[in-house]
């Protein structure tokens, strides 16, 4: 066998907390292997490039190690090799993110009882 499932390598990746959220994404479709969505049960093999969708944003990555082991977060990064273009995308978002907060502020204080019954009656339209 010269390959691993999917949603073990993503969870020993560190992708995915677990390998159920794993196996999920890859049904839902957020996970690509050479361009072709992936099941949880395809094989990942060494070379082969990965895109990977999670709340931490998109990943492109070429796959260096199998594992089916989870370790720590330095083991897993040596897994894969996230690509240039990749990691200046998700830089960018992150800075277009970090500006829009300066553009809608969070509020000072939580609302009053006053403030919202006025939320509330903004919110139904009376």
């Amino acid at each position: 066998m010269n390959g691993e499932r999917m949603d073990k390598w993503l969870w020993a990746a560190r992708f995915f907390k677990t390998r159920a959220l794993a196996s999920r994404a890859c049904e839902l479709g957020r996970i690509l292997s050479n361009s072709v969505e992936a099941k949880p049960a395809r094989e990942v093999r060494v070379g082969d490039r990965l895109e990977v969708r999670n709340e931490g944003g998109t990943f492109t990555i070429e796959v260096l190690e199998l594992s089916e082991m989870r370790g720590p977060a330095a083991a897993a990064q040596a897994l894969y090799r996230e690509t240039e273009e990749s990691k200046a995308a998700r830089l960018k978002l992150a800075e277009e993110r970090k500006a829009m907060q300066k553009y809608a502020p969070l509020p000072e204080r939580r609302p009053s009882k006053r403030d919202r019954r006025r939320i509330i009656q903004f919110r139904s339209g009376n």
